[in-house]
């Protein structure tokens, strides 16, 4: 990243707000907004019993001030944002996607444990204005997305398949979006369903492991940021695809770049393949 560019700037081409932007994603994102040649921190917001509320969004991320102030009004946010970065929780989803259609602005969100509803939400809203979903903004996880489509889809049902992922104590969601990603891709690759193909949490007695299941497994703990492992184990030899997270800097400059890319695109879905410019 390069130096900081705060409004007023000559280079600025893109307003970006950041939800959630006390919280430690949050603060990490304005670090990488303001570092990112191009942008600016535009709003940002938090909830009502924030105590982080009329603070300077940048001095909470250790920034020289930017004055920008954080706000309770979201939709504030949104109007005063090219592009909304979200990395806040599933119950709030719903609301920014309405207010992404509503304004018209781009919503750029990471928030992990969406269901079958969220979904929804985010789909309806992609018909007005530009949603860039996914589950790790990484561009080092989106790299491993491709490479565990492509060994699942060579190697087929020979090889048994298992998705190792580990986080910090405070995750409240599992398997990890990501995980569900890699299964995901995984199962794309064998042309198979992953809700039918997917095996959780073992215990106890649970018979022989069933040919063309993918399996999940979860730790928590500590203070891991987030490590990930696709396992393709074959008769006399293992194959193992991974990436580990030493900072949350990778997965907020993957949302800057993908809050930048929206610019001028047409309303839709896309997710990080479409901003890495993946063929396949």
């Amino acid at each position: 990243m390069r130096g900081a560019n705060y409004r007023g700037l000559k280079t600025v081409t893109m307003k970006i707000g950041i939800t959630g932007c006390a919280g430690r994603m949050g603060r990490m994102v304005a670090v990488a907004v303001a570092g990112t040649e191009g942008c600016v921190i535009a709003a940002g917001s938090e909830a009502e019993n924030s105590s982080a509320l009329g603070q300077d969004i940048a001095s909470l991320a250790g920034l020289p001030a930017c004055g920008a102030r954080v706000v309770a009004d979201t939709a504030a946010v949104f109007r005063a944002s090219d592009a909304v970065i979200d990395f806040t929780t599933p119950a709030a989803a719903f609301a920014h996607a309405r207010l992404a259609a509503e304004t018209g602005h781009a919503l750029v969100i990471g928030t992990t444990g969406l269901g079958p509803e969220h979904e929804r939400a985010l789909q309806e809203a992609a018909k007005k204005t530009v949603i860039v979903r996914a589950a790790n903004f990484s561009v080092g996880v989106n790299v491993i997305l491709g490479l565990a489509r492509e060994a699942a889809r060579i190697l087929r049902d020979d090889y048994d398949i298992e998705i190792l992922e580990m986080h910090h104590r405070g995750k409240v969601d599992a398997p990890s979006g990501t995980a569900l990603a890699l299964g995901a891709a995984v199962a794309e690759g064998r042309q198979v369903s992953l809700a039918l193909k997917s095996a959780g949490a073992r215990d106890g007695v649970t018979g022989a492991r069933k040919p063309g299941d993918i399996g999940f497994a979860v730790m928590r703990g500590g203070d891991v940021i987030g490590d990930h492992t696709v396992v393709f184990a074959g008769e006399g030899e293992r194959i193992e695809i991974g990436h580990r997270a030493s900072s949350r800097v990778v997965f907020a400059a993957g949302a800057v770049r993908a809050a930048l890319w929206t610019k001028g695109r047409a309303p839709g879905l896309y997710s990080m393949r479409d901003v890495l410019g993946f063929t396949a």
